[in-house]
């Protein structure tokens, strides 16, 4: 019951800052002309976003699997993806929640330790910040003139500003974050003979050595090659997926695909917030970026923000619930096969 009710504020929290920051985005804005843009968007572009982020979906199930295989497990692709989608949903509900959501869902599914699953999402991650991180120094080599100072403006000093007001300089935060950090794991490998007793840190201990097992997969993957390809055909289906949707407004048809990869870096980056499926952090730096670096009015990034997010929202919620769905429903029906009386003997 407790726990019940500390997921519900949660919830709240993270729905009340999203909240706030919609406004941000939104004030001072004349809705007479959002609504006018939302209307005369050309939609159609939209199915493709979705048809290239469905592509991009189904290629991280398959190069999950091609992590999992060295566990010793092969999990079916339809499951992968059902509970990869399950923890999008779950997303939608508490920032971050999905990754193990999902990992509980396989596991259940595909009897796999959910443990050593977190591992192989902990590589899944990491190597999503890299390649984000990759395309984010691509463009700013690329064009540093006008996208590096929004990003430093924008993004960067904002939080640097934030840190100094709190801890007088971004310095000592960050000093005491790591040293905290290598403080409490000192004393976790000093004293891990004597916690082994209390049952909380054996059981830490115990999904600590399945998430280190994990980790080992990427050094073990058979099929380098294909993790390879589906890791770049990830981005360009995420990249593809951005861009499509400027042709939906007409103020940004103009864009070019590089474009769309600095719209791509900068959602990213708006969606790794801590706040439920980048609500309202994506609407302002999204509109902000369109206003400050192609000129574009505040009502059109924001008609553009709106459709980029919502249109990938809804299809991700559809898609989500039918797999959380599919998931149960094929559990349900085996347990009912199995519990089911013998069929008569005819004689």
């Amino acid at each position: 019951m407790k726990k019940s009710i500390i997921q519900i504020l949660k919830f709240l929290a993270f729905l009340l800052v999203g909240l706030l920051l919609l406004w941000l985005a939104f004030r001072k804005t004349d809705f007479t002309k959002l609504g006018e843009g939302l209307r005369e968007a050309k939609y159609v572009w939209l199915f493709l976003s979705i048809f290239f982020a469905l592509l991009a979906y189904i290629s991280r199930a398959r190069r999950w699997i091609l992590l999992i295989n060295p566990l010793g497990y092969k999990p079916s692709l339809l499951n992968a993806f059902y509970s990869l989608m399950t923890g999008y949903l779950a997303n939608m509900a508490l920032p971050r929640i999905g990754e193990v959501s999902r990992c509980v869902a396989l596991g259940k599914k595909e009897k796999i330790p959910v443990d050593q699953l977190f591992g192989t999402v902990v590589i899944e991650r990491f190597i999503d910040f890299l390649s984000l991180l990759s395309i984010m120094i691509m463009i700013l080599i690329k064009n540093s003139t006008t996208i590096g100072p929004f990003l430093i403006e924008n993004i960067y000093q904002p939080f640097h500003q934030k840190l100094s007001e709190i801890f007088g300089a971004a310095w000592i935060f960050w000093a005491i974050l790591s040293s905290s950090g290598v403080l409490i794991l000192f004393i976790l490998y000093k004293s891990r003979e004597s916690l082994r007793r209390i049952r909380f840190f054996a059981k830490f201990f115990e999904i600590v050595k399945g998430i280190i097992h994990g980790l080992k997969t990427i050094s073990k993957i058979e099929r380098k090659w294909e993790f390879l390809f589906h890791t770049v055909f990830i981005w360009i289906n995420y990249t593809l997926m951005t861009w499509v949707v400027v042709f939906a407004v007409k103020s940004t048809s103009h864009l070019d695909l590089y474009d769309g990869i600095f719209l791509l870096v900068i959602g990213g980056l708006a969606m790794s917030a801590p706040v439920t499926s980048g609500l309202g952090v994506f609407h302002f730096i999204i509109s902000r970026a369109l206003v400050v670096v192609y000129g574009i009015s505040r009502e059109d990034g924001l008609v553009y923000a709106i459709l980029a997010h919502e249109s990938q929202m809804i299809f991700g919620a559809i898609l989500g619930i039918y797999s959380f769905y599919a998931l149960v429903r094929k559990k349900e029906s085996y347990n009912s096969l199995k519990d089911s009386p013998p069929a008569p003997q005819g004689g």
